[in-house]
């Protein structure tokens, strides 16, 4: 197809542009298409139908023409469908549409295989695994409720939350719970709570119904956006029977929506009474605890005096020992001394000038006082001492 020249001077027409986009479109051909009934207009005794085919995991929808005989009665709004279909340009309008062909409804066993293998899917890339599991708050400051407008669900979460712990607080978010638009809503909903720094776990519940009106919580984009929360999750999706791919991601799968209210809430009652049975408990050892601390007071006196007893008879018998030991070790030093004294004292006697008179020697000196050494010395006078003491003499 040749490009169109244009410009500012010479423009185009607009049919000239549609015609162009219809003749482009035109040569797509049938195309199968799957989605999900949005909108459905049956109107009695016109051969052609109209409805609006929504994507189920976004926000994008056409519009989708039938001809006589081509839609099947049982097809609803928030029916799964294959069509087959050629795009259609309708000039007038500027309208991009699919005029069907071939309408075929999903069927129950195609559902669940598409679902088995989305769940494969999902699991081998971590999603359901339990170390990405966290743990509930204890104590909510705020729970997240995603849930339908006036629904038995929302009933049952909020009333037997605050029969549990009165004064619970919710944030309410009412979105649609089936249907095509189900899981848009629900997905805005959860990234609303999720960002509220005040909402500390998030519950999406509802209550029972068929599997084609479950879908919706086993859509990938539902799963992926609670994979992706911040804040913890709980699933309270149907009856106990019910086994929804939320059930798998989320951080809590509670059987019912009541469960879920008992998973994320304590029990005032039950908390009271579990303080008073540990405060009786802790009393209990206190009690215990003081009676054999009394018990072991009331025989402390007496242990400590043959403590005392035994400690100073064991010191009194030392200090005697050691005071033996130390006379003994003092007697042998005075020994020893003595010996040592009378050693010396012989060897200073032996070695006296006294003791050389002693033995019958005599000292003589002059006058002057100087010893005669020699018998030229001996001239005049002269003073002799002996052992028994002084006496004159004088040289010949």
């Amino acid at each position: 197809m040749a490009r169109l020249e244009t410009s500012a001077e010479s423009p185009v027409p607009v049919r000239a542009v549609a015609i162009r986009i219809g003749e482009w479109i035109s040569r797509l051909g049938e195309i199968w298409v799957d989605g999900q009934v949005a909108q459905l207009t049956r109107r009695p005794g016109v051969a052609t139908q109209f409805l609006t085919l929504r994507d189920p995991d976004a926000n994008i929808s056409m519009k989708v023409t039938c001809g006589r005989g081509v839609l099947p009665d049982d097809v609803v709004e928030g029916s799964r469908i294959v069509i087959r279909a050629r795009p259609d340009f309708y000039l007038e309008r500027g309208e991009l549409s699919l005029r069907a062909t071939d309408v075929r409804q999903v069927g129950l066993g195609e559902l669940l295989a598409r679902l088995e293998a989305l769940r494969k899917l999902l699991a081998s890339e971590g999603l359901f695994a339990l170390e990405r599991k966290r743990a509930l708050p204890f104590l909510p400051h705020t729970v997240g409720l995603i849930t339908g407008r006036a629904s038995a669900a929302e009933r049952d979460v909020v009333e037997n939350a605050r029969r549990r712990l009165p004064g619970a607080r919710f944030r309410l978010e009412n979105v649609a719970m089936q249907g095509p638009n189900a899981v848009l809503e629900v997905v805005d909903a959860l990234q609303r709570l999720d960002a509220d720094v005040e909402v500390d776990v998030i519950v999406i519940a509802r209550g029972g119904g068929s599997v084609e009106d479950l879908l919706p919580f086993s859509n990938e984009t539902l799963v992926r956006a609670v994979a992706a929360a911040n804040t913890p999750v709980v699933s309270a999706i149907g009856h106990e029977t019910d086994r929804p791919l939320l059930d798998l991601v989320a951080d809590v799968a509670a059987s019912t929506p009541t469960d879920a209210a008992k998973q994320v809430v304590p029990d005032l009652h039950e908390e009271t009474r579990a303080v008073a049975e540990l405060r009786e408990r802790a009393r209990a050892c206190i009690r215990a605890r003081l009676a054999r601390e009394a018990e072991l007071m009331a025989g402390l006196p007496e242990r400590l005096r043959r403590t005392v007893a035994g400690r100073l008879e064991r010191g009194r018998d030392e200090t005697t020992a050691l005071r033996a030991r130390t006379r003994q070790r003092v007697a042998a030093l005075l020994d020893a001394a003595r010996a040592d004294l009378e050693h010396v004292r012989a060897r200073v006697q032996a070695l006296s000038p006294q003791a050389t008179l002693d033995r019958g020697y005599a000292v003589v000196r002059r006058p002057d006082g100087t010893v005669v050494r020699a018998p030229a010395d001996a001239v005049g006078p002269l003073r002799v001492r002996v052992a028994g003491g002084e006496f004159d003499a004088a040289a010949t």
